[in-house]
């Protein structure tokens, strides 16, 4: 027999994120179970501090405030109504309430069980997209101070596509605010639009906003006669303002934005209507930012015309590399996006630059990128590593094969350089004769890397044995790879002088638990964030690649994760390994984009005790790695 109470839930609920990404069967499952609550007007749904009732809520009735005290008062933080859910976050992060939900007029609630309703997170991805981008409010965003700042966070490894990410990213508000009172005339306000070129006003008193002014209130309510322009702007205003704190997603800015029909929110120091305007969000802003989304950046790279353009796409680039930084999305995805880009923008170039040569390539080729951006870890703006491995020929036609792609190389590296990527101070690029080579003297360089190993020859395998192809014929390096692997093949004495090598930079902790800075020149007191933690892990990773024959695998963190596979005794250490590289990556890639410079050098001074500690933990992975070194490949006679 049919529940016509529960039809009617079902048929209510169906209009409403994120029910109506649900099939009908699942709505009435849910539906069944739902809880009806009548409330009078001011009666607590829960309080702050109160432990997390079994189910979320949605208004079928009525209203709902959200509360928090705040300097002993309890200020309102934000407002619901019909169709909206709230208590959501709390379930999830299975923590006390934050926030006193209070009813502001007479409201019927429906609560829905967590425990019915957690199950479709994994069933249906359009659910989870929706807890992802949109919870309650603002003030329970999954994505809150509360649960940022974890260098090791991987809990939106849910988030599965560029698209997502790019949802989730903060939207960049204009910071310079032009006000009015609420006494001001509308022509005053008027003439203010025209010339700051703007289309809208914040009101505010004591720069608390009170109202807002658009371009449209002027054309709607001014222009068809209904105000005077001699009237005060009050009279036109919206009020009260829609406001967020910064670091608001552009998902739930835009959902704001299309549910109240409006085409501006404030950002205020708490988020709430009640302290210091900081920002202006836009409609337009939200516009430019798609721009950098990363599906629209791939197929601006794909259809570019000039190394302007190019230049011009890789800022945005970099605007979309600091917005996930922001939001703290995962390093993993993180590094795949910017990889893929980065690459794009290189092969787009490429191609550009062989359409340039008096006639096309003589023979299959291949580019190649070594160092971080061969292990898919480049996401500043770094320096130039590449080199060119073409197919043989015969003695008498190798030169000028070679002249064909030097030529090439010089064309791409200057363009390289254009928009952004560094000429490398060692001259590691294709242009340089010494790294654009046939296969078989790419193999024969390896070769002599491997048996006659120095100083010299153990730095340039750091560097030239993490490759990846972005342009041109794999099976190129394909080969290349596998003639590295059977070289390396039971090579104690290469293997244990590069285990050495791993070794040269110590603990970055010195004997008083004190970091190890630089001790003079440009960067004395700096820490040396690449040279003392993270290429020791890079080394290591590469040590324990080389010496068990893990192949197409160059990422540092996959390595280690391959290890935890291939030694599942030892997981627990090899993962934590693996955490350790892409904590460094991100710590070095989050001050570069505050400094805008590579990163590389840490001032002490500027970091919390947070992370501090959360270095330190990092550098203690490290210092076990260094030991684990030593007794695997017998390292006591190259120390």
């Amino acid at each position: 027999m049919k529940n016509t109470i529960a039809e009617r839930i079902a048929d209510f609920i169906k209009s409403f994120p994120p029910f109506d990404q649900l099939s009908k069967e699942d709505l009435y499952a849910i539906a069944k179970e739902v809880n009806i609550t009548y409330l009078e007007k001011d009666k607590n749904v829960y309080t702050e501090g109160e432990a997390p009732h079994d189910r979320f809520y949605m208004i079928h009735k009525g209203a709902i405030a959200l509360k928090k005290e705040i300097n002993g008062k309890l200020e309102t933080v934000d407002r619901f109504d019909e169709g909206d859910i709230f208590g959501l976050r709390p379930l999830f992060a299975k923590e006390h309430y934050a926030i006193t939900a209070l009813t502001e007029e007479e409201s019927i609630l429906y609560g829905v069980p967590l425990a019915t309703f957690k199950p479709l997170i994994t069933q249906n991805r359009d659910v989870v997209d929706f807890l992802i981008e949109s919870f309650a409010s603002n003030t329970e965003n999954p994505f809150s101070k509360e649960m940022h700042g974890s260098l090791y966070d991987n809990r939106l490894d849910v988030v599965a596509n560029d698209k997502e990410l790019f949802e989730l990213q903060p939207v960049r508000y204009t910071k310079k605010v032009i006000t009015a009172k609420a006494e001001t005339k509308i022509k005053h306000i008027g003439r203010l639009m025209k010339q700051h070129r703007i289309g809208s006003i914040v009101i505010e008193d004591d720069n608390i906003p009170i109202g807002i002014v658009t371009d449209e209130d002027l054309r709607n309510k001014v222009v068809t006669g209904e105000h005077s322009i001699e009237n005060n702007v009050s009279q036109i205003m919206s009020s009260p303002v829609l406001c967020y704190p910064k670091g608001v997603s552009i998902s739930q800015a835009q959902l704001t934005m299309m549910k109240h029909n409006v085409s501006h929110l404030c950002v205020t120091a708490d988020g709430t209507p009640n302290s210091k305007i900081i920002g202006i969000i836009s409609q337009q802003d939200i516009t430019v930012m798609r721009g950098s989304n990363p599906t629209v950046l791939m197929k601006a790279i794909k259809r570019s015309k000039s190394t302007k353009e190019l230049r011009h796409i890789r800022k945005k680039i970099m605007v979309l590399l600091d917005g996930f930084m922001e939001q703290n999305i995962p390093l993993t995805q993180t590094s795949k996006i910017i990889f893929e880009l980065n690459d794009a923008t290189v092969k787009r170039i490429i191609e550009r630059c062989i359409l340039k040569m008096e006639k096309q390539p003589p023979v299959s080729f291949a580019w190649m990128s070594f160092g971080s951006q061969g292990r898919k870890e480049q996401l500043l703006h770094t320096d130039q590593d590449n080199g060119i491995v073409f197919d043989g020929v015969e003695e008498n036609e190798l030169e000028t094969v070679r002249d064909y792609f030097l030529l090439l190389a010089k064309k791409v590296n200057k363009r390289l350089n254009i928009i952004g990527f560094d000429f490398c101070p060692a001259d590691i690029m294709a242009k340089n004769p010494k790294w654009c080579l046939s296969l078989d003297e790419w193999k024969n360089q390896f070769n002599q890397w491997t048996s006659n190993t120095g100083d010299d020859e153990i730095l340039l395998s750091s560097i030239f044995f993490d490759f990846d192809i972005t342009y041109g014929d794999a099976s190129l390096t394909n080969q290349l790879s596998e003639h590295i692997f059977l070289i390396t093949k039971n090579n104690h004495l290469f293997l244990s002088k590069l285990g050495a090598s791993a070794l040269r930079s110590a603990s970055p902790l010195g004997f008083f638990r004190q970091f190890l800075v630089e001790q003079d020149g440009e960067y004395k007191d700096f820490f040396d964030i690449k040279k003392r933690a993270i290429m020791p892990i890079v080394d290591a990773g590469r040590l324990f690649a080389l010496s068990n024959q893990i192949k197409n695998i160059n990422n540092t963190a996959e390595r280690f994760e391959k290890m935890a596979e291939l030694f599942p005794e030892d997981e627990e250490f090899y993962l934590s390994c693996s955490y350790t590289s892409k904590a460094l990556l991100k710590f070095r890639t989050k001050h570069g984009l505050l400094h805008n410079d590579d990163g590389r050098f840490i001032e002490l001074a500027a970091l919390t005790k947070e992370e501090k500690m959360k270095l330190k933990r990092c550098f203690k992975t490290i210092a076990r790695v260094q030991e684990l070194i030593k007794l695997k490949y017998n390292i006591n006679n190259f120390m």
